[in-house]
């Protein structure tokens, strides 16, 4: 006897399949799902899914990625997936050829389009063109030899070493998760979903490289005066200098186009976060009527409609802005059951000696997602990445690395007529063994209000032109390590 289904129990049976398998996902289960357009095997008339040539093809199941292969060639030695193509995926992906020819390397990313956060700000005052920051992900894999997949990782099982996208699974050897950072606009009081979507859409932080980048910069073109507001979160963020320099190169706009506005910089620490002698001597100097300059703001709610970023003690309105929030470890790495209960980002448990996940040295979590005390920057991300790809390629030959420190090397530009910059270069001590990351947020702060902790630093904070072409230089030499 033929089954009676309406569209909605079909579509509640599709996604509890996908839940199924999510739930069983990185806690080892078999990912079988009875139903789904695969496993199916009646007639036409039989089939749930099949609504009548007059209804035009029938909605393929959810599950039907589960069962699916992503149409990739069979890997002729290991295969190493890199999920996340930023800065520390691109050269993970590189590197993992370079130390071991013999591996198949596939490159997983959502965006077909590779639009770098390191540099933007001098996009976003004009100084360099779009071209500069953006670049194909294809060119990079063909230079590279290597596989690029366009496509989104929703789910790992890492008992049979697969990763499922909407593309398909694809089976691994080894698994690096690079995927980045999201927000957490619950830090700033901002709770209710819809609030929290009309602040990312109309105030767009613009530390997540792509549209966010696109609007803020429109903002700037078009704005005709009033205040313009930026914020600077707590904890250890996406790129420490970032917020300040883009400070700069957006007062630097105003000044160069005479536009009667301001720069509202709200910052949550009590003083400039890194590099403060370059910054305040630009902010004095530079921008004395075009940047204002908070400390100590602790925000603890935005009001999109009336334009108010609400603090603990004070508001303020402004006219336009991008509020970037505290920020967390990509969702991904929640979703797919690796986040630390003690790190209040929402990063990794890896070990932070080799970045690989607790317990299974066949996945690891580099980039601005794992817990470690570094910069969360480009320049940081490449040299970890170089790193864990050696310990990968060491261990495929049974052999253990000993832990080596990352380089940040790091410029800002502080004006742009003439192009100045300053610099801050350093290298860090061994990750203490057994810290949460909680304390690791503290040890941060101390490293970067102090620097008595870093192995090595090199600090030039009079600006000058020198390094402002030094930092185009810079941008050159870590592109070409990625493309």
């Amino acid at each position: 006897m033929k089954e009676n289904i309406s569209r909605r129990d079909f579509l509640r049976r599709s996604k509890g399949a996908v839940a199924g398998v999510a739930a069983a996902g990185m806690m080892g289960g078999s990912g079988q799902i009875s139903q789904g357009a695969e496993s199916y095997r009646g007639t036409p008339s039989q089939d749930p899914t099949y609504h009548g040539a007059q209804r035009g093809p029938a909605m393929r199941p959810a599950s039907f990625v589960i069962h699916k292969k992503a149409e990739l060639s069979e890997p002729k030695g290991p295969r190493a997936v890199v999920v996340g193509g930023g800065w520390g995926g691109l050269t993970m992906a590189k590197h993992l050829k370079l130390q071991s020819p013999e591996m198949d390397v596939v490159l997983v990313e959502t965006h077909s389009v590779f639009i770098s956060c390191p540099i933007s700000n001098l996009w976003l005052a004009g100084l360099v063109d779009q071209g500069f920051i953006t670049h194909s992900f294809l060119d990079a894999a063909a230079n590279n030899n290597y596989t690029f997949l366009n496509a989104t990782v929703f789910d790992a099982d890492r008992d049979k070493r697969r990763v499922y996208t909407d593309r398909g699974y694809i089976d691994y050897d080894y698994l690096v998760l690079a995927p980045g950072i999201d927000y957490d606009y619950d830090a700033i009081g901002v709770h209710d979903l819809e609030q929290q979507q009309a602040l990312m859409s109309r105030y767009p932080a613009a530390f997540k490289p792509g549209s966010e980048h696109l609007t803020l910069k429109a903002k700037i073109d078009n704005f005709e005066g009033g205040l313009f507001a930026l914020t600077v979160p707590s904890g250890n963020y996406r790129c420490l200098p970032a917020p300040y320099e883009r400070a700069c190169m957006i007062a630097s706009v105003f000044k160069k186009n005479k536009i009667k506005g301001k720069v509202l910089l709200l910052d949550h620490n009590p003083t400039i976060k890194i590099k403060r002698e370059g910054f305040e001597a630009a902010f004095h100097e530079l921008y004395k009527d075009y940047l204002e300059y908070y400390p100590s703001v602790s925000i603890v709610g935005v009001d999109v409609e009336k334009k108010t970023v609400i603090g603990e003690f004070d508001d303020y309105t402004f006219d336009d802005a991008a509020i970037y929030p505290r920020i967390r470890g990509a969702k991904l790495i929640e979703s797919l059951g690796l986040v630390n209960k003690y790190s209040p980002q929402k990063e990794a448990w890896i070990d932070q000696f080799h970045s690989n996940v607790v317990g299974d040295d066949r996945v690891y979590v580099i980039g601005d997602s794992r817990p470690t005390g570094f910069s969360k920057s480009g320049s940081t991300a490449q040299e970890e990445a170089k790193f864990v790809a050696r310990v990968i390629a060491g261990r495929m030959k049974g052999q253990e690395l000993k832990w080596e420190t990352p380089y940040t090397s790091c410029f800002s530009m502080v004006n742009s007529d003439p192009m100045e910059a300053i610099y801050l270069g350093f290298k860090y001590l061994p990750p203490q063994a057994g810290i949460t990351p909680m304390a690791m947020e503290r040890v941060v702060a101390f490293w970067t209000h102090t620097g008595a902790a870093f192995a090595w630093r090199d600090r030039k904070m009079n600006r000058s032109e020198e390094m402002g072409e030094a930092m185009l230089e810079w941008a050159r030499v870590h592109y070409n390590e990625m493309f």
